[in-house]
């Protein structure tokens, strides 16, 4: 079994930052991909950034420019960098795993997601 814990949110004022990290742990052969997505008006989420396992990156045009996607291998842990931070950005954050399993088996997993709160 996988676990994802995500910590780093909270309440910043308007042009501020935050760091999300999102940790995997449990039974993982490799971590194929990780992303962080939020609820999105008219959706059922936005996807805000990915990075692969090779460590390529992709952001919605909404953060570009503003958050950084990273990652550390030897932690299984992906991070999310948030600067200029908006209130339009305020939403509780999932952090999403594309895992493949010691058995061969790809699984996605997804955390609890933490909560951030961007105030004008």
């Amino acid at each position: 079994q996988v676990q994802l814990v995500e910590s780093g949110g909270g309440l910043v004022q308007f042009g501020g930052s935050l760091r999300l990290s999102c940790a995997a742990s449990g039974d993982i052969f490799s971590i194929n991909a990780m992303r962080w997505y939020r609820p999105a008006p008219g959706k059922q989420r936005e996807l805000v950034a990915v990075i692969t396992s090779g460590a390529n990156t992709n952001y919605a045009d909404s953060v570009k420019g503003r958050f950084t996607i990273s990652k550390d291998n030897t932690k299984n842990t992906a991070y999310l960098q948030m600067n200029s931070l908006k209130p339009e950005d305020t939403a509780r954050y999932y952090c999403n795993a594309f895992i493949l399993m010691p058995n061969m088996e790809n699984v996605d997993y997804w955390g609890q997601g933490t909560q951030v709160t961007v105030s004008s």
